[in-house]
């Protein structure tokens, strides 16, 4: 068929599928199907384009293989099939309008898949499996989807890797698995987890396929045995039935019995049987409680395996009486008693089998693949399975992470809501967003299979403007959280500056005098007046000279103001003022403010510092502070000028980091120096040697800088000593 690079058995192999393909399909087929299927697979053989996958498979096998399942056991007609099997030849968006806009939409369904995978996104989430199914657009692609993966599970016995083997097991039991459950191909389903289960559990696998080592003949003939009285005795009673049997699945067997943690024996039910009967609307639950009757009058039940969703049924609509009675052999087997409306409405309608077995779902979802599934059993696979298209999410759309997670948001939803999901703490310093490698704005609308990566700034903060962007009630309630934390803590800083401010001045803080400036100055409310203080928005001197005219009675007149080209700049004059004013004097005679000092940096005497107001009270941090350029930037509006009083006052730990050669002795003349020095105090030592070199953490308590820089200095006199510096 086509110059590919094929051993000798496998060319037999693809040129068997290809004639019964033909044979099967042929008379669905275009004219000049083949002759321009062929045509295509020549090119992409030319061009190189036609590799083995990962598993060694070669893709016109592959798509052969898959053609031939999603026909015989899917039911899809030329349009799937031509699809399938231009796969291996079609690359991206290629055009294929030569097959029709079937085939080419199919085939843009197929390569959006294909781009999914590419982002390597976690497959084990419900979103993924929705996503999926939304990027499909037409249903026969999730139909091809999986034929092609039941396909290769029945080849991969002959790939080596196991991890691989693993891997794909794993996918294929939690994506493909429930998606034909979903669409009613329950042999495709049972194939794929007992399949998947071989792979990822091999030791389960064969355990209970060994237990299961009877012949078919010899289950047919045990359920024949047990069935065979139930239908003598149901005609006998003049009821018109006819009963399904079955011996469950190895998965559904291994489910059981990690579920109840018992062994194979202890399984009750390894064989089912559901007795479906045709009755009246008037007669139904008279005829299966005459039937429950009938069969456990026959075997022996066990009453604490009786579920009776006849009399109650489940809130989904389902309907059905269970029971487990011992059979021939003294075997456990479950009967299902319903009617034909019953059975109807637990296969295709609300209450479908994979919905009340807990597998979830949403309603549009439920409806679009309950329609496919009666479609594909009510027309067993005629050309309406063709013409069926899927329109489906319009309300939705699924966004990767750059680690390939997927989240859901509603249709409008924005980078800001992306952030927000994430993490609020994302959310409130977001700037922006790559989306697919290009940035993008926080208004930047998602759409389905976008991949968005987060970027975010240390000086970002919420704003109110943000309640207009997002569109998720999540986001908005995080905003306005943070917005109001932030008005809060801004409040309680204007306050704590306002009332540090007046303390210098030497004015006392009045509530009645406060209540008046508040309205003097035209704000309502004094949170507001207070936000307006920490937000800059106020001129702090001129709320300082109305509060003490308000206190004092000042009503002496204002004189009348000095040129400018008089005005002589004192530096001394200044630093006096400044400190008057607004500088914060470190000592024992501080009163009233609770500040301590930081521990990033560990400020003594001496040390240039200035002071953070916080929450907690004020942080006193030395001016080299590793923190110091981000606090500066971040909240000026929160630092105070601060300087020590005359005299220091008690000791202060600092830690001193020393390095050098790690010589017999040199550890003992450090400390020994430290041990020396009047009023010092070794508080804690940590060395660690490695490659000739020793490092160490030395804590000590100091009085002073000067004190500091003396030690220091003697220090660096050891010999051995390469270096020392403060932390």
């Amino acid at each position: 068929m086509v110059n590919v690079q094929l051993n000798k058995e496998e060319r037999q192999a693809l040129v068997a599928d290809y004639r019964m393909l033909l044979r099967r399909v042929g008379p669905l087929l275009h004219e000049g199907d083949i002759r321009l299927v062929r045509r295509r697979l020549e090119r992409a053989d030319a061009e190189g384009r036609l590799q083995r996958d990962a598993f060694g498979l070669h893709p016109v096998m592959r798509s052969l293989e898959t053609a031939l399942l999603a026909f015989d056991e899917i039911g899809l007609r030329r349009d799937g099939v031509v699809a399938v099997m231009l796969r291996p030849a079609v690359s991206g968006d290629e055009a294929v309008t030569e097959f029709g806009d079937a085939v080419a939409r199919i085939m843009h369904g197929l390569s959006r898949i294909q781009e999914l995978y590419r982002k390597t996104p976690v497959v084990e989430t419900e979103n993924f499996r929705n996503l999926l199914l939304s990027f499909a657009e037409d249903m026969r692609v999730v139909l091809i989807m999986i034929a092609d993966r039941a396909s290769l599970m029945r080849r991969l016995r002959d790939c080596t890797d196991e991890a691989l083997r693993r891997e794909v097991s794993r996918e294929s039991m939690f994506l493909y698995a429930p998606l034909a459950h979903k669409l009613g191909l329950y042999q495709i389903k049972s194939e794929l987890e007992d399949l998947s289960l071989k792979y990822t559990e091999p030791e389960a696998y064969y355990h209970i396929k060994e237990k299961l080592s009877e012949t078919k003949a010899s289950r047919d003939a045990f359920i024949g045995r047990f069935i065979g009285p139930i239908e003598e005795r149901l005609r006998e009673a003049g009821l018109r039935f006819h009963i399904k049997g079955r011996t469950k699945s190895i998965h559904s067997i291994w489910q059981k019995m990690k579920k109840q943690r018992c062994p194979f024996e202890g399984v009750y039910d390894l064989f089912a049987i559901r007795i479906i009967l045709d009755a009246p609307p008037e007669k139904e639950k008279m005829q299966c409680w005459q039937t429950f009757a009938i069969i456990t009058s026959m075997y022996q039940p066990n009453p604490k395996r009786l579920r009776d969703w006849l009399s109650v049924p489940k809130s989904n609509g389902y309907e059905s009486l269970h029971i487990t009675v011992v059979g021939p052999e003294q075997k456990w087997v479950e009967v299902q008693i319903r009617t034909e409306r019953m059975d109807a409405v637990a296969e295709r309608g609300v209450a479908a089998h994979w919905r009340y077995k807990g597998i979830k779902s949403e309603t549009g979802l439920d409806e679009w693949l309950t329609g496919i599934r009666a479609m594909l059993e009510a027309s067993d696979g005629s050309e309406a399975v063709d013409q069926f298209r899927m329109e489906l999410y319009e309300d939705e759309v699924f966004v990767f992470t750059p680690k390939g997670d997927i989240f859901k948001f509603p249709k409008g939803a924005t980078v800001l809501d992306f952030a927000y999901h994430i993490h609020s703490k994302v959310g409130n310093t977001c700037t922006g967003a790559r989306i697919n490698g290009r940035a993008a704005t926080l208004r930047q609308p998602l759409k389905s299979g976008d991949q968005v990566e987060i970027l975010t700034a240390a000086n970002q903060h919420p704003r109110p403007s943000w309640l207009s962007i997002v569109k998720t009630s999540h986001a908005k309630s995080k905003i306005r959280l943070a917005l109001k934390e932030t008005d809060a803590k801004e409040r309680l800083l204007g306050k704590e500056a306002l009332e540090r401010r007046l303390k210098n001045r030497k004015l006392d803080l009045e509530e009645n005098a406060m209540h008046q400036l508040v309205r003097k100055l035209g704000f309502k409310e004094a949170s507001d007046f207070y936000l307006q203080i920490a937000r800059g928005g106020i001129d702090m001197g001129h709320v300082i000279d109305v509060y003490s005219s308000l206190v004092q009675g000042d009503t002496h007149e204002v004189a009348p103001a000095e040129s400018a080209s008089n005005f002589v700049l004192h530096p001394e004059r200044l630093q006096q003022e400044q400190r008057r004013d607004d500088v914060l004097v470190i000592g024992s005679r501080l009163t009233g403010v609770d500040y301590h000092l930081a521990r990033c940096c560990q400020p003594i005497y001496g040390d240039s510092v200035f002071g953070f107001v916080g929450i907690g009270g004020i942080k006193i941090h030395r001016n080299d502070c590793p923190n110091a350029p981000e606090l500066r930037r971040r909240y000026p509006y929160r630092i105070v000028q601060a300087c020590w009083s005359g005299k220091g006052e008690g000791s202060y730990p600092i830690t001193l980091r020393i390095v050098g050669h790690d010589d017999i002795g040199i550890i003992n003349n450090v400390t020994s120096i430290i041990s020396k020095e009047d009023k010092l105090t070794l508080r804690s030592i940590k060395i660690d040697s490695h490659d000739g070199l020793f490092e160490g953490n030395v804590t000590i308590m100091v009085d002073d800088t000067n004190r500091l820089d003396a030690l220091m200095k003697k220090l660096r006199t050891v010999k051995g000593v390469k270096q020392i510096s403060r932390l």
